[in-house]
């Protein structure tokens, strides 16, 4: 089944993966996550990954012909992309490519923030089963930035969170932190913090981080470092709870593992 972008109004709705080398990348992830891979819709320079036959995320070969980073980029419901692009440029924001076609009928936009994070945007249609935090989805979004209630109300404008009158998501302060729920459900999360580019910890400069939910932290972790990943930062106490490992692939996509008994 699948929703229209306006049903999730400002909620993530799929994640891709910019490599350079898609064999590489679909032998790494399928052994650390459990994923397996279906040529996608734009050719054999893209895949889908899926777990349990269920939609995870998209991965294309295409860093080294677009001049871009390997990296994973969290992509959001809008109900108008060409509204949603005039909004970020309003803001401050830079617009990188789009907004353009995919099929079968929907239309994407990447672009990034003030401070320079990348995300995407993306209308049309979106998978019913693709819910952040549940089944095969990853757990949890989550922006490092300079001020995150800034951040807060740059995206809250382009992604019109906090619509009451809408479906879409709202955002909430908790524990220091600003948290963004959808009927009722957290969903990402934006932290403050240091974001200069001699940061000691890169995943601290501006950017969107995926969690990926793993049920043995121990055991995904010793796994990605034999398929040639490497960790950033140790094993550490989650938020709300639970730990977690910062690693990059074999191409050097950062991304966070989650340690969670509905892995």
């Amino acid at each position: 089944m699948v929703l229209m972008a306006a049903d999730v109004l400002g909620a993530p709705c799929w994640l891709s993966l910019v490599a350079r080398d898609l064999d590489a990348a679909e032998r790494f992830y399928g052994a650390v996550l459990g994923w397996t891979f279906r040529e996608g819709s734009f050719g054999r320079a893209f895949s889908v990954a899926e777990r349990d036959g269920v939609p995870v995320a998209g991965m294309g070969a295409v860093a080294g012909q677009l001049a871009v980073p390997v990296a994973w980029t969290a992509y959001f419901a809008v109900e108008d992309a060409d509204t949603a692009v005039a909004r970020v440029r309003e803001r401050g924001g830079t617009i990188g490519v789009g907004p353009v076609s995919y099929p079968p009928r929907g239309r994407a936009a990447l672009v990034a923030d003030r401070e320079g994070a990348v995300f995407g945007i993306g209308e049309g249609g979106v998978h019913s089963d693709w819910k952040i935090g549940e089944g095969a989805a990853p757990s949890w979004l989550e922006l490092h930035t300079r001020n995150a209630f800034d951040a807060a109300v740059f995206y809250g404008e382009v992604l019109e969170w906090g619509d009451s009158d809408g479906p879409g998501c709202d955002v909430f302060y908790e524990e220091d932190q600003v948290v963004l729920r959808r009927a009722g459900e957290p969903v990402a999360r934006l932290n403050s913090g240091p974001v200069e580019e001699g940061a000691p910890t890169p995943q601290r400069r501006p950017r969107w981080l995926v969690h990926f939910k793993v049920r043995d932290l121990d055991e995904a972790t010793a796994v990605a470092v034999e398929y040639g990943g490497s960790i950033v930062t140790g094993a550490e106490a989650e938020w709300g709870g639970g730990r977690k490992v910062t690693l990059r692939d074999p191409e050097g996509a950062l991304f966070t593992l989650d340690e969670s008994p509905d892995a």
